[in-house]
């Protein structure tokens, strides 16, 4: 089907939907809502956790985006193929099932159901009304995705321009009239000494370092679509759109994490961001700011679905063929639904731990992808980096469970033995066993080097 595109240079205008696309793909559920939770729970010290949170919920982003350009890739699976084919279908199913029908994609309905919609419902009504929400939820994610070169204009030219509209009114009245001046409101003990940390982490909740990965094929495919079939030209086109719209994905954080901070002029700290936009909408615009609110949270998380959906399937299909895209579609769209009547807080809970583990991973792999013309993609410096990445990275996740398991004796055990990692206990356990896993590979590779140059011996490498 790509060999029919016709070549062609794009205009200003092609660039301003393809941003919109990628925006529209990584603005979700999990960005409108955690957002806002880590305002409330900064409270006077906001601005740091925001620094924090703009690491890993912007910049490491826009990384996975750049470093699916730099290698050229079309997916999550040629990010891990330089540590061989079994690590990157491993690595990719896991990145999908966590992003999509485990945890990213059915969190698109229930917080889109939660914040949206659970306040028309009676309490003993709403189990069936998510039932029934969540399943035209996902029978329209299937439609709009089922056409893959309809995707970009489906998400932005149509539904991303109503969510920032809808958005910016919200804004408009929010900030024209404070509920409380941010830095005069109270932090939790959490973030009164270790702000920052805290932020950081809490960026792993939005799943978009994941998502830029797993999210390369969509974007990539839409690239072809346009008429940009090189793969530098393509690399070029999406890294400058890439930037463009996580740029403006992080204005869109600072401004729900300063309203977060301000809501504590008027509001407890919540169980959650989705239940504290819900109180802020309604106290200043009523129910009309409720219907709003529905019509923005539905609109940006069906953005995202589509995204997840479509690359979930066309990644599969890829990699096992002996489905087609649109079965693939089917699964993931029927396993979402299936997952999203579990409830949103049972969602956050159990995928923290995973995104404790595959986080740490992905921002190795990441950051090894975009320096890897420096070591000519060699498979001895991934190795090295992502075996002393990894067990840290199990101790995070252990550490992360409910009570049931991180405070079983193994539970206990196993946060006795991490105790002994530098920052552990910040949770960024697995920076120092990454930077010496780096120093070992990088050896390694001048070693082999310097072996290929006195006798004339390959280097091991992944091409």
């Amino acid at each position: 089907m790509l060999n029919r595109v016709q070549k062609r240079n794009l205009t200003k205008r092609d660039y301003v939907t393809l941003s919109s696309m990628i925006f529209a793909l990584f603005f979700g559920a999990g960005n409108l809502i955690f957002p806002l939770h880590l305002g409330q729970l900064a409270g006077g010290h906001w601005g740091i956790a925001a620094a924090g949170f703009l690491i890993t919920a912007v910049l490491l982003p826009l990384l996975s985006v750049l470093a699916v350009c730099v290698t050229k890739s079309k997916g999550v699976y040629d990010i891990g193929k330089p540590l061989g084919a079994t690590f990157a279908v491993v690595f990719m199913v896991l990145i999908h099932f966590t992003i999509g029908p485990f945890f990213g994609t059915p969190r698109t309905a229930t917080v889109s159901f939660t914040v949206g919609l659970a306040p028309f419902f009676p309490a003993k009504y709403q189990s069936l009304a998510l039932l029934l929400f969540s399943a035209a939820f996902f029978g329209l994610a299937y439609y709009l995705s089922v056409e893959q070169s309809k995707i970009m204009a489906r998400g932005g030219k149509l539904l991303n321009p109503l969510f920032l509209l809808l958005l910016v009114a919200i804004f408009a009245v929010a900030f024209s009239s404070p509920l409380a001046h941010a830095g005069s409101t109270s932090a939790t003990a959490a973030y009164q000494t270790a702000g920052f940390t805290n932020g950081f982490l809490q960026g792993y909740n939005t799943m978009d370092a994941l998502a830029g990965l797993a999210l390369g094929v969509t974007i990539v495919t839409a690239v072809n679509f346009m008429g940009q079939t090189d793969p530098n030209k393509a690399a070029w086109v999406t890294a400058r759109a890439g930037f463009f719209s996580m740029a403006f994905e992080g204005l869109i954080y600072v401004l729900l994490i300063l309203l977060g901070a301000q809501s504590l002029g008027q509001f407890k700290l919540s169980d959650n961001g989705g239940v504290a936009f819900d109180q802020i909408v309604n106290h200043y615009m009523g129910n009309v700011g409720q219907a709003i609110l529905a019509v923005l949270i539905i609109t940006t998380c069906l953005t995202t679905a589509i995204g997840l959906v479509a690359a979930f399937a066309q990644d599969f299909h890829k990699h096992f063929g002996f489905l087609s895209y649109k079965a693939w579609l089917r699964i993931t769209c029927l396993a979402s639904f299936l997952t999203a009547n579990v409830g949103l807080n049972q969602i956050i809970a159990w995928s923290t731990p995973v995104l404790m583990f595959l986080y740490p991973l992905a921002m190795a792999l990441i950051f090894l992808s975009i320096l890897s013309p420096l070591f000519h993609k060699s498979s001895v410096v991934y190795v090295w980096v992502v075996v002393f990445t990894v067990v840290p990275a199990v101790f995070d996740m252990v550490a992360a469970f409910p009570a049931v398991v991180s405070q079983s004796t193994f539970g206990q055990a196993m946060a006795h033995v991490q105790s002994f990692l530098p920052l552990a206990s910040s949770g960024m356990d697995w920076l120092v066993p990454a930077l010496v896993g780096a120093v070992f590979g990088t050896a390694h590779y001048l070693l082999l080097q310097r072996a290929k140059t006195s006798t004339g011996m390959e280097v091991p490498m992944k091409r």
